[in-house]
């Protein structure tokens, strides 16, 4: 993990379970869960879209048990699945019989859906005597009437209780492989629940806005929601619900992780300028370019595009690798030092040159290969460009001079 994640508070201990080959809790790393959107009685697509999401960043897929088709479908895809699966349950208590009997890694049970005392803890039973963990999925869209009417409605109290319910029916028959989730379309109920849920229980914790929407606000609710508490210790799988093609859910989900330190970078990370008065070149343009290449060739690393030699090198440090344009150049730096300078033209084919060598070959390595005549040029360039445009880009004084000539009282 990034040593950065040391600066988040300490991470709540919960008890472990393991779906499949995956440790959840107990101070595992935190996975990332997605949903397949294909009718799991299709195989061959429903197998297609775990792949994809396993590549995405995926570590766990559920996928919908609604009937006897699809629990014959789990039965094909589960031994060929590269990933654990779980089967996702709601009104039928013997959908969750045959997913157990098609071989599934986990099963997610929704309280508010399956009632029936006896059925909850016959699913239970079965669960405990083949060693498959349940999740309690809470959802504040669908909370038992009885309880949202003890409690006013979806409040914090009513889905923690919701799950205190349920998890009461495991413990009598011996069940206690369990993962609890306690969702809502709310961001602000979403985070009092689940700190609330933290409090309450030490069992392990799955993270989610359920309903959040298309991107971008679906993507902006959940990282809100899940990134605060993350940010809190609190959580140990995270799902991005989105109105979107699942992959997207498991790559934000992914990318979350690793902005945050929880999980080693396997993709790229790029960083931009916001560019200013003394960029060079279209910095969006070039970032889209670059990010858009890179991505295909999955290097785990972090690069910058910087708008200016003047202090890009200088801001992007941090930065395995970057380039920052300056008269008709760019600048290519290896954590702030510059090691090559290349015509405007050629800055994207460049950069993405550099950053194949660097995985391949290692920091040192590209540092030793550096032009020796690199920075002396960047340094001349960066003087060129202070000449021309000062220590203010953006003309902002000039603005304030002629505001003030014309419209000051």
């Amino acid at each position: 993990m990034d040593p950065s994640a040391n600066l988040l508070s300490p991470r709540k201990k919960t008890r472990q379970i393991h779906i499949g080959d995956v440790a959840i809790g107990g101070g595992a790393p935190i996975s990332v869960q997605s949903m397949t959107t294909t009718k799991t009685s299709d195989v061959d697509a429903t197998l297609a879209q775990i792949y994809e999401l396993a590549a995405a960043g995926a570590d766990i897929v559920r996928c919908t048990c609604n009937d006897a088709a699809a629990a014959e479908g789990l039965a094909q895809i589960v031994p060929r699945s590269p990933v654990p699966i779980v089967a996702d349950i709601h009104f039928h208590h013997e959908m969750a019989l045959a997913a157990l009997e098609a071989g599934v890694h986990g099963l997610r049970l929704n309280p508010g859906n399956l009632r029936k005392e006896s059925e909850i803890k016959l699913v239970a039973s079965e669960a405990r005597d083949r060693g498959v963990p349940i999740r309690i999925g809470v959802n504040a869209g669908s909370l038992h009437p009885d309880i949202a009417a003890r409690f006013g409605g979806a409040t914090p109290e009513a889905l923690v209780e919701s799950a205190r319910i349920e998890l009461a029916y495991f413990e009598e028959v011996g069940f206690s492989d369990v993962k609890i989730s306690v969702k809502a379309s709310s961001v602000a109920l979403m985070i009092a629940a689940y700190r609330l849920a933290s409090e309450c229980f030490d069992h392990p914790l799955h993270l989610g806005v359920t309903e959040a929407g298309p991107p971008p606000g679906g993507l902006i609710k959940g990282t809100v929601g899940i990134g605060t508490l993350l940010a809190e210790g609190i959580g140990d799988t995270i799902r991005y619900s989105l109105t979107a093609d699942p992959v997207e859910e498991a790559r934000a989900g992914r990318q979350l992780l690793e902005a945050l330190g929880l999980r080693e970078r396997k993709g790229l990370d790029l960083i931009a300028c916001p560019s200013c008065g003394r960029a060079q070149v279209d910095v969006i343009a070039i970032a889209k370019e670059a990010q858009a290449a890179l991505e295909e060739r999955s290097l785990p690393i972090q690069v910058a595009v910087m708008g200016c030699v003047v202090n890009g090198p200088g801001e992007a440090r941090s930065a395995d690798l970057g380039i920052a344009a300056g008269k008709h150049k760019g600048h290519l730096f290896i954590r702030g030092e510059i090691v090559r300078v290349v015509p405007e033209d050629q800055m994207v084919e460049a950069l993405v040159e550099e950053a194949e060598r660097l995985v391949a070959e290692g920091v040192e390595a590209r540092l030793a290969a550096a032009d020796s005549r690199a920075a002396e040029e960047a340094e001349a360039d960066r003087r060129s460009l202070l000449e021309e445009t000062g220590t203010d880009p953006n003309a902002a004084a000039v603005k304030i001079s002629h505001i003030r000539s014309r419209y000051a009282s």
